[in-house]
């Protein structure tokens, strides 16, 4: 949460000294029919979604452009209804979180934790991702086509999150449901204390976490690979491996000491 206070004339103002008015969206926008660009080079995060709440909800514009984000954090979080974005530019940290509905569509990178509680939609983020990607979705898509940091999809859900290049440590850590298409390298403690789900690796993966073992891919695992990377051109790698949960930990609780140290 960003801290903020009031100047000597009860400005708000952000903790960078930013002055913002109380919710009043800048309405910056050029507005052409179902479609708006505005430009977010001078304006704080609140002010941003301020403008993209305003144009989505308030003019019912479907389609939105964001210029010049300026890797700003907190941006287009919490749309909660079916629209077009475009974020010409990168993000910082927790960047498009909560979203239930709308496509984003980002031509740079982003920070971490980007896209956490995911409801539905699709995401499509052109260059890499930080850690902590896609924490805890329910559904949707989330694409990142480059690298992701350590922990992505962690406590996951629902959905589909897809990477075009490697991921780090501990990705898909407590995954309760969903899908992880790794095209690259998948690093240490893959799947740790998953509990449900699948998460495919086309390279190596350094080291399984505990209760994550190899399963058989079958037919439809083939085709929902080939239908995910039809529909966001992808380049497939020529052979993935399945990771499913080995179900040791589903009755931790019911089993003896000594049982319990052979299973972690």
């Amino acid at each position: 949460m960003v801290t903020v206070n009031k100047d000597a004339r009860g400005v708000r103002k952000d903790v960078r000294g930013l002055a913002e008015p109380d919710a009043q969206a800048p309405e910056t926008a050029r507005i052409d029919g179902p479609t708006a660009v505005f430009d977010a080079a001078d304006l704080s995060p609140r002010l941003i979604n301020l403008e993209l709440r305003r144009l989505v909800y308030g003019e019912g514009i479907t389609e939105v452009t964001i210029e010049n984000p300026g890797a700003k954090h907190s941006v287009a979080v919490g749309i909660l209804t079916r629209c077009r974005i475009t974020i010409d530019g990168s993000l910082g940290y927790f960047g498009c979180g909560l979203g239930d509905g709308p496509e984003i569509h980002i031509t740079g990178r982003v920070g971490w934790s980007f896209g956490e509680n995911m409801m539905s939609g699709v995401t499509v983020i052109d260059k890499n991702a930080g850690s902590l990607t896609g924490a805890a979705i329910r559904g949707g898509d989330l694409v990142v086509r480059g690298h992701v940091g350590a922990r992505t999809g962690i406590d996951q859900k629902g959905g589909t999150v897809i990477v075009g290049g490697n991921a780090g440590s501990m990705t898909g850590f407590m995954m309760q449901r969903g899908r992880q298409i790794i095209c690259g390298n998948a690093g240490d403690g893959l799947g740790d204390s998953m509990y449900d789900g699948a998460i495919y690796v086309g390279g190596t993966v350094a080291s399984l976490g505990v209760d994550c073992v190899e399963a058989e891919l079958t037919s439809d695992d083939e085709e929902l690979l080939d239908r995910k990377f039809r529909i966001y051109r992808l380049d497939r790698p020529d052979a993935f491996r399945k990771f499913v949960c080995g179900r040791k930990l589903w009755n931790y609780d019911n089993l003896e000491p000594s049982e319990r140290k052979l299973v972690l």
